[in-house]
């Protein structure tokens, strides 16, 4: 029997023999980690956003208005002044010789300190008497030359001049620059920095790896700053490369390791599914509808799993080349899945697909599938049921399609459209759901499913080089016969009482529909924003006698569709709605797009919202409505949107404006997977990059994996995506 309190002594023991938890990390710490700053290697690489010239000083009397400069001097007043409001105010005279005193003849000059915002270690640094180095804008004040809350250390009369520039790097308010500068001083001094490319694969003239991070972080005065800045000197050259091998390398790894899998060879016959599709259609194919509808089947045939990205602009007739696919599949015994990340376009897919398959499956005894988040019980069991079984040939549907308890019998082809519009974890998942289909043989795993991707943002080449090196891009460059171009004009917000004339001119007069977009479904706080309801409000008071609908994000499903009906069917002549209308829906008669505060929309949704007019043969215009002042941004988006309605041009400008991260909806990783170069501007490097990379596989494949891990580390998975 125990005695009293033994099981005390035994935790007592326990305990002592338990391993200490692991000490609390600092908020600097933790702020470091928040900023990617593991490795000795990720401080190398955090490179400075900008330089401060501390190798000199200027005289406080030579210092001119506008000139940021730095002087010394010591404090001869300080106080704490409370009118015309707290502030900390420092006299600082100049020191112009070791002893503080001026040289005969030459008056000793002052200069204002001013802090609104400070703290008590301000007052004990900047206490009279006190020698000080201080860096800051000249600026002309009341009492003479100040500067305004300058940068400030104490000194004596032998304290040394930097002896290169000060690095001022990206950072947090968690974290300062005096301990980051610390910080990355000692990881460039630990990171393995060891040459592991050979000479022959490096552009020449270029310095190694530690030479252009050392020069970086700590360039002498004599450097160009506009080189520095502007990225082109040879250091950030380096950097660049390294940076473009890496990606290259990674996704050559991806798309051999992909060679290696096996799919299911997927065969149309003569007379079978594809041609009885094509003989039903209500149209003829374009020339480019045909050639990439043979592309795609060429790969299905093949036993390498298709990793194929379909891209036209808005209205070239993606979802009939996506149909044409699916035929080939289910005619050789397989299912096809099509995902889509909104329902409202997942409905329009489903919509066509069951008008051009349906009665063709049914002859079969077999149909199409409906997934979204929306269908529940009995409703959606029934429908898993039919996918587990193999009764629906075709999924469609928007993330539902891959969730947990959706089991397909033989997945042979899965359609991601607008793929970029998942966020990077989802399309991760997609890729890890969709692997592994179950082969002839009846083993799980043995087969990959075929793998198609559509996009209406078409995608620029220096993109296609870097982030879709591994892909297979087929483009619709050519938009079915009878579309009329579509017109866009801009007019400031004070012009509204003008559209809305010339929407009553379209409804009244012509018969024809029109669309509101605005970004808002409710007031914010922070974004001055006329709101959806207040919009509807308006219109439905200015057209009486009209329907006019309103349709947004927040609205039941069935309450979306059931306005979505009514506009498509001519009975609502005004749709005011938020950008679920953006991509999919396909209404001939509508002739006007009007989007509210088209500056708060990027470059490609605007694209997108004016591709929902024009699609038939009447002459249809796009009205931003915009609030001043614009941005530059602001500026260069509407600018391109009335210059050009080429959805590839406006890929290449939108590339241009938002950078590769935001364009391809890389940012929801909370990566840039490019952090250095510059794809309008490193095109050079990019293909020397890309004829390096299959070298550097094959007869260094050690330092090939090594150089990958040293740059893209953990977001090798966002390649993949």
């Amino acid at each position: 029997m125990a005695s009293p309190g033994s099981d005390v002594l035994v935790d007592a023991a326990t305990a002592a023999k338990a391993p200490a938890p692991p000490p609390a990390k600092s908020v600097p710490q933790r702020a470091m980690e928040k900023l990617g700053l593991v490795r000795d290697i990720d401080l190398a690489l955090h490179l400075p956003l900008r330089y401060e010239d501390e190798t000199k000083l200027t005289p406080i009397a030579e210092a001119r208005p506008g000139d940021t400069v730095q002087v010394e001097g010591v404090v001869r007043e300080a106080k704490v002044e409370l009118r015309p409001r707290r502030q900390f105010i420092v006299h600082l005279a100049e020191s112009l010789e070791p002893g503080g005193n001026a040289a005969p003849g030459r008056r000793r000059a002052e200069l204002v300190l001013r802090f609104v915002n400070f703290y008590p270690s301000h007052q004990k640094t900047l206490a009279a008497g006190a020698r000080v180095r201080v860096r800051g804008e000249l600026r002309g004040g009341f009492f003479g030359p100040e500067m305004v809350h300058p940068t400030f250390k104490a000194v004596d009369a032998a304290t040394p001049l930097a002896a290169a520039l000060t690095p001022v790097y990206p950072t947090s308010a968690q974290l300062p620059q005096a301990y980051l500068r610390k910080a990355v001083a000692s990881g460039l001094v630990r990171a393995p920095l060891d040459e592991l490319l050979p000479a022959r694969v490096l552009p020449p003239g270029l310095p190694s790896l530690r030479e252009a991070l050392g020069f970086l972080h700590h360039p002498p005065p004599s450097a160009s700053l506009a080189a520095l800045e502007d990225h082109s000197h040879p250091a950030w050259q380096r950097l660049k490369f390294e940076e473009l091998l890496a990606q290259q390398i990674a996704q050559l790894q991806a798309q051999r390791e992909r060679r290696k899998l096996r799919a299911p060879a997927l065969h149309a016959s003569v007379g079978g599914l594809h041609e009885r599709l094509l003989a039903v259609l209500p149209f003829q194919l374009t020339r480019a509808q045909r050639r990439v509808a043979e592309e795609i089947a060429a790969d299905l045939g093949r036993e390498q799993p298709m990793h194929r990205l379909l891209q036209g602009d808005v209205g070239s007739g993606k979802t009939v080349v996506a149909a044409l696919a699916a035929a080939v599949a289910i005619e050789a015994g397989w299912q096809c899945a099509l995902m889509a990340p909104t329902e409202i376009l997942a409905e329009q897919h489903f919509r066509k697909l069951v008008q051009w398959l349906d009665p063709l499956l049914a002859e079969r005894g077999q149909g199409i599938a409906w997934l979204t988040g929306s269908r529940k019980g009995k409703e959606r069991r029934q429908m898993v049921e039919r996918v587990a079984s193999g009764e629906a040939a075709l999924v469609v549907g928007t993330h539902a399609v891959i969730q947990d308890d959706v089991r397909f019998a033989k997945l042979g082809l899965a359609i991601v459209d607008e793929q970029h519009r998942f966020g990077v974890a989802q399309r991760l998942e997609l890729r890890r759901k969709l692997a592994g289909a179950e082969g002839d043989d009846g083993r799980p795993g043995s087969l990959e499913p075929h793998l198609l991707m559509m996009s209406a943002t078409p995608i620029p080449r220096t993109l296609a080089m870097t982030y879709f090196a591994d892909l297979d891009v087929s483009t619709l460059d050519e938009l079915p016969p009878g579309r009329s171009p579509v017109v866009t004009k801009v007019f400031a917000d004070n012009r509204r009482e003008d559209v809305i004339a010339r929407i009553r001119d379209e409804v009244e007069e012509h018969a024809r529909q029109v669309y509101w977009v605005c970004p808002l479904v409710e007031e914010s706080e922070n974004l001055d924003l006329q709101n959806a309801t207040e919009t509807h409000q308006h219109l439905s008071a200015a057209l009486p006698g009209r329907m006019v609908g309103l349709i947004h994000g927040r609205m039941p499903s069935a309450e979306k569709a059931a306005v979505m009906s009514l506009f498509s069917s001519g009975d609502m002549a005004v749709l005011v709605a938020t950008t679920v209308i953006e991509v999919g829906v396909d209404v001939p008669n509508a002739s006007l797009m009007v989007i509210e505060h088209a500056e708060r929309f990027g470059l490609s949704q605007l694209h997108q919202l004016r591709g929902r007019v024009g699609r038939g043969a009447v002459a249809s215009v796009c009205v931003l409505l915009y609030t001043g002042p614009l941005s530059q941004t602001g500026k260069a988006r509407l600018k391109a949107m009335v210059e050009t309605t080429d959805g590839f041009e406006i890929a290449r400008r939108d590339l241009e404006i938002r950078g590769p991260g935001e364009f391809m909806g890389s940012r929801q990783s909370g990566d840039a997977l490019l952090r250095f170069a510059d794809l309008a501007e490193d095109a050079p490097l990019l293909q020397r990059a890309r004829a390096a990379a299959p070298e550097l596989l094959d007869r260094h494949p050690a330092a090939a994996r090594a150089h990958v891990t040293r740059w893209l580390g953990g977001k090798m998975e966002y390649l993949k995506a």
